[in-house]
C-alpha cells in the first residue's frame, strides 16, 4: 500500500515529485546516496562504495565542524542540519539525508592533499629557524634559505595547479601532469571561462544561500520559544530568595513544555519551508497524536545525546581550534536531526489518531523525562566558562557550537 503523502509546501518554482508514495522537491535527489552495489556479485565495487562512502562522512562531518567553529558562518551549519532534518520529514528516506556527500569527499581530498604538501615545508620552515637562531651567517642557512624559497614556489605552484585541476587524489601526485595540462588548457583557449562555469557550478551543489536562509529562520524560531523559559529559569541566584525560586521553577516548567514541542516544529519548519510552520503548535500536536511512541523515544535520545555535550563547555578551547570541540557537536547532532525527521515523516504517514488513552500515556510520560533533564540543566552553569549564559545556547535545537 502507497504511503500517505507527507504535507508541506511546494513553491511553484520548484514543483514536486511523486515517487513510490512520496512527494520529493527536485533539490531533494540532489546529493542522494548511490545504492551500495551487491557484494556478493560486485564485492570489490561494493568495497569500494563503502570506502567512499566513510570518507565523504568524515569528509562532511569535518566540513560543518568546521563551518560551526566560525561565528555568524556556523548558521549555515544549522541551515544543513535543518536541510537534513527536512528531507527526512519530507521523504523518510536516509538515501536523501545527506546532501552534499557527493562533493564532501572532494573537500577531504583537497584538505589531505594540501596538508601532504605543506607538512613538509613547515618542517622545513621550522628547520631554517633553527639554523638562523644557531648560525645566521653560515653557508649551510644561506644554501637552506634558496632551498626554502625554490621548494616554497614550487609547492605553491603545484597545488594552484592541482586546485585548478578540480582538487581530486590524483591530481596532487602528479605534478608533471599538472603543467601538462595547463599548457593544454591555454593553447585550447578559454580556460577562465570553463573555470569560472565549473567554479559556479560546484558553488551552486553548496546551496550556500538556502542553507544560509534556512538556519537563520531556525534560529530565530528556536530562540523566539526558548529565550523566555530560559531567561525565567536562570533568575535563581540567591538560596534565601523565595520570589527568584519560584521563578525559576516556573521557567523550568515551562522549559519542559517547550522542549516537548520545538524539535518538531523546527521539523515542519524545515519540512515545509515556511517560517510560520514554526508557530503551528496545533497542528504539530496532532501529528504527535498519529505516532506519540516514535516521538517519545526521539526525545529520549535526543535528550540523552545533548547532556554530555555540556560537559565540553568546562574549558573551552581557543577559537581557532574550536573545530575538534564541534567535531563531537556534530557528530551527535546529526543523527538527533535524523530522528527527528524520521520521526516527523512517521507521523504523517500515518492516516488516524492514536487511541486517545495511547498518545495521552506517552504525553505524560514525556513529562518526567523532560523534568530530570531540565532538573540536570539547573546545574550546567556551575561548571560551564560561560556561566548562565549556557542556558540559552540549547546547541541540539539553536547553533550547534559551545558558544
Amino acid at each position: 500500500m502507497a504511503r500517505m503523502i507527507p504535507e508541506f509546501i511546494a513553491s511553484p518554482e520548484s514543483p514536486a515529485v511523486v515517487t513510490e508514495g512520496l512527494v520529493l522537491l527536485p533539490q531533494d535527489t540532489l546529493g542522494a546516496v548511490l545504492r551500495c552495489p551487491n557484494i556478493l556479485r560486485h564485492p570489490i565495487r561494493a568495497t569500494s562504495w563503502a570506502i567512499r562512502m566513510l570518507f565523504g562522512l568524515f569528509s562532511l562531518t569535518l566540513l560543518l565542524a568546521v563551518i560551526a567553529a566560525i561565528p555568524l558562518v556556523n548558521i549555515l551549519s544549522l541551515g544543513y542540519l535543518l536541510e537534513v532534518e527536512g528531507r527526512m520529514g519530507r521523504t523518510g528516506r536516509f538515501r536523501y539525508a545527506f546532501p552534499l556527500l557527493e562533493i564532501a569527499p572532494r573537500f577531504g581530498a583537497i584538505v589531505v592533499g594540501l596538508a601532504g604538501w605543506l607538512l613538509p615545508v613547515w618542517i622545513l620552515t621550522l628547520v631554517l629557524a633553527d639554523y638562523r637562531l644557531v648560525a645566521a651567517t653560515s653557508d649551510a642557512t644561506t644554501s637552506l634559505v634558496w632551498i626554502h624559497r625554490v621548494t616554497v614556489v614550487l609547492v605553491t605552484g603545484h597545488l594552484l595547479l592541482a586546485l585548478a585541476r578540480g582538487g581530486s587524489p590524483g591530481c596532487f601526485v602528479r605534478p608533471l601532469k599538472n603543467v601538462l595540462w595547463l599548457i593544454g588548457e591555454l593553447r585550447r583557449g578559454g580556460y577562465f571561462e570553463r573555470a569560472e562555469h565549473h567554479v559556479r557550478a560546484f558553488v551552486s551543489e553548496m546551496r550556500i544561500g538556502h542553507h544560509f536562509w534556512l538556519g537563520l529562520r531556525g534560529f530565530v524560531g528556536g530562540l523566539a520559544w526558548l529565550v523566555i523559559p530560559s531567561g525565567l529559569f536562570g533568575v535563581y541566584s540567591r538560596p534565601d530568595n523565595v520570589g527568584q525560586l519560584l521563578v525559576t521553577l516556573v521557567g523550568g516548567l515551562s522549559l519542559v513544555l517547550v522542549l516537548s514541542w520545538v524539535p518538531f516544529l523546527q521539523a515542519r519548519l524545515a519540512t515545509e519551508n515556511r517560517m510560520a510552520a514554526m508557530f503551528e503548535l496545533r497542528a504539530v500536536r496532532g501529528l504527535f497524536c498519529r505516532s506519540p511512541m516514535c516521538w517519545f523515544v526521539v526525545i529520549l535520545i535526543t535528550s540523552a545525546l545533548s547532556l554530555p555535550l555540556y560537559l565540553f563547555k568546562i574549558y573551552l578551547l581557543p577559537s581557532d581550534a574550536m573545530w575538534m570541540t564541534t567535531l563531537v557537536f556534530i557528530m551527535t547532532i546529526y543523527p538527533a536531526r535524523l530522528m527527528t525527521g524520521w520521526a516527523y515523516h512517521r507521523a504523517t504517514t500515518r492516516r488516524r489518531r492514536a487511541f486517545w488513552m495511547w498518545h495521552w500515556f506517552w504525553r505524560l510520560a514525556m513529562l518526567p523525562l523532560l523534568s530530570f533533564y531540565v532538573f540536570l540543566l539547573f546545574f550546567t552553569p556551575l561548571f560551564s566558562e560561560h556561566g548562565k549564559r549556557v542556558l540559552f545556547e540549547h546547541h541540539l535545537l539553536l547553533l550547534p557550537v559551545p558558544f
